[in-house]
């Protein structure tokens, strides 16, 4: 069985769905939207496996909607606008419906859920929506066991190489990001994330002591993590002292 959510701001289109997802008894309806403040709301709370997805809608767009989601399900668009279907399937949505669209091509939407896992389809998706922006992003996307996860960076106390990956060390946990650490680098807020090593980025807000090492530093956190300061990176730390 798979939970399912409809999210439309037009009602025919939410009964249109309703209606088609009768012949699938496996795919359970749990709620209804008619506007993307309210989707968020109810998909965070519901956490269901499938979302048919509006793009349009008032208030935030569906692209939107899933760069606040706390966990991502599978994501079939259903739009009358055809201009977002490359975006779509370029971040790898499980299908994109054009309306007006037949219960034949509804079935095939359904089909491909079974070709595409919850950790695969919605990933590249809200991963780019989060992190390719001109500002610095306020949360990232992450995956802890089977699922994924969007935490505000404002938790996250350090950040270490992981090979082509980077680990986000919380207080609660550890989390890994599929983006470098380099990539970080440069999308994070500098002002307060520093890089210190080549393989480390701490949060100054989580910052406990600096303590003299030699010729360089070691930085005390507040989870007790200690993390070296490097020689190539000691003019990061330097700039902060007064």
């Amino acid at each position: 069985m798979k939970k399912v959510v409809i999210v439309d701001d037009e009602s025919a289109g939410r009964k249109l769905i309703s209606q088609y997802l009768k012949d699938y008894p496996e795919l359970v309806v749990l709620g209804e939207a008619n506007n993307g403040v309210d989707a968020v709301k109810m998909i965070n709370e519901f956490k269901p496996d499938l979302v048919f997805l509006d793009i349009q809608m008032p208030g935030i767009t569906g692209f939107d909607v899933l760069t606040h989601l706390n966990e991502l399900p599978q994501i079939i668009f259903s739009t009358a606008y055809d201009q977002y279907a490359l975006k779509a399937f370029e971040v790898h949505a499980v299908d994109y419906l054009l309306k007006p669209y037949t219960k034949d091509r509804f079935k095939v939407a359904v089909e491909r859920l079974k070709e595409n896992s919850k950790e695969n389809s919605a990933r590249p998706l809200t991963e780019s929506l989060l992190m390719d922006t001109e500002k610095s992003p306020e949360r990232i996307l992450v995956q802890t066991q089977n699922k994924l996860v969007t935490i505000a960076l404002e938790n996250v106390i350090r950040i270490e190489a992981y090979g082509d990956y980077s680990k986000l060390v919380t207080r609660e946990k550890t989390y890994v990001s599929n983006y470098g650490i380099s990539t970080l680098e440069e999308k994070l807020n500098s002002s307060i994330f520093i890089r210190v090593h080549r393989s480390s980025i701490i949060n100054l807000n989580a910052v406990k002591e600096l303590h003299k090492y030699s010729k360089s530093y070691d930085v005390t956190m507040k989870n007790g993590d200690v993390v070296r300061v490097s020689r190539g990176y000691m003019d990061n730390i330097k700039k902060l002292m007064y």
